[in-house]
C-alpha cells in the first residue's frame, strides 16, 4: 500500500499545537503569579488632622477589593460636619504595573462641590476629563497612574523590592511627574501597635517649605499606616485607627 506523505504545512501546524499550549500556560503562569503577589484586599480606618489656623480632625476609610472581573477598586472616604471627600479608582494589574481604568473625586466643603472624572482609553493613549462639565483629552504615556491609585503602586513597588520611585500622573489636565526617596527604617508606635516601618518621602516638590512623608509597613502587606505634610504653615496627618484584610 502506498503511504500518503503529511502536507507540510500541516506538519508544522501538529508540531505547533503543544508548543503554542505551553506558551499559553506559561502566559497564564506569569499571569496569576502577578495577580497572587500583588495586594491583597483589606479595609482600614484613619484619622486625619488638618491644621491651618484651626485644627480639624476626621475621620476616613480606605478599602481595597478586588471585583468579579478580576478588575481592581481602591476607594478612600471621609466626612464630618463640613465637609466630605469621595475619592475612587478602578483598575487592573498586568505584571505588577497599576493600569487605572476610572478615577473619580467628589468633595463637598461649606456648601461648595467640585467633581471629576478621568476616564483611560489605553487603546488610543488617552485620559478623557470630565470636570466642571467642560470635558477634554490628554494624551498618556505608558503606566500614567492616576492620584489615587499611586499608593497602591508604591506599596507594590516596595514589595517587590524596588528603590526607585518615579511616576507619572493625570492630574489637572497635565501629566505630572511624582518622584519619591526610600529613607531609612523607623520603628513607630501606632494604633496597630509598635512597628517596624519603611520610610519614604516625596522629592519632586520641596520647594517653598513643602515636605511630605510616608510610613510603610512590610508586616501589614506594606500597608500606609502614617503620612504627614506640611507646607507655608499648614499641616495635614493621617494615622491608621484600625485594620482588617479579607
Amino acid at each position: 500500500m502506498r503511504t500518503r506523505k503529511i502536507p507540510m504545512f500541516l506538519m508544522a501546524i501538529f508540531m505547533s499545537i503543544p508548543i503554542l499550549s505551553l506558551s499559553s500556560m506559561k502566559a497564564n503562569a506569569a499571569e496569576t503569579k502577578s495577580q497572587e503577589t500583588f495586594l491583597k484586599p483589606y479595609s482600614a480606618v484613619y484619622s486625619t488632622i488638618w491644621k491651618k489656623g484651626i485644627s480639624l480632625k476626621v475621620e476616613g476609610k480606605q478599602t481595597l477589593s478586588k471585583k468579579a472581573d478580576d478588575s481592581w477598586q481602591f476607594v478612600f472616604t471621609a466626612d464630618s460636619m463640613i465637609a466630605s471627600l469621595n475619592e475612587s479608582s478602578i483598575f487592573n494589574v498586568e505584571d505588577h504595573q497599576i493600569i487605572p481604568a476610572k478615577y473619580e473625586y467628589h468633595t463637598s466643603a461649606l456648601g461648595k462641590k467640585r467633581d471629576a472624572v478621568l476616564t483611560f482609553d489605553w487603546e488610543n493613549k488617552l485620559v478623557h476629563n470630565d470636570v466642571k462639565d467642560k470635558p477634554w483629552n490628554l494624551t498618556i504615556p505608558p503606566k500614567t497612574l492616576d492620584k489615587l491609585s499611586i499608593q497602591l503602586q508604591v506599596r507594590q513597588d516596595l514589595k517587590m523590592g524596588k528603590n526607585e520611585f518615579d511616576y507619572q500622573i493625570a492630574d489637572g489636565g497635565y501629566i505630572k511627574n511624582w518622584r519619591f526617596e526610600r529613607e531609612k527604617m523607623e520603628t513607630i508606635d501606632t494604633k496597630l501597635g509598635r512597628v517596624s516601618a519603611i520610610k519614604i518621602i516625596r522629592t519632586d516638590n520641596l520647594e517653598k517649605g513643602k515636605r511630605t512623608s510616608f510610613w510603610f509597613v512590610p508586616k501589614f502587606d506594606y500597608l500606609l499606616v502614617k503620612m504627614e505634610h506640611k507646607e507655608n504653615g499648614e499641616s495635614y496627618r493621617l494615622d491608621i485607627e484600625s485594620m482588617s484584610q479579607s
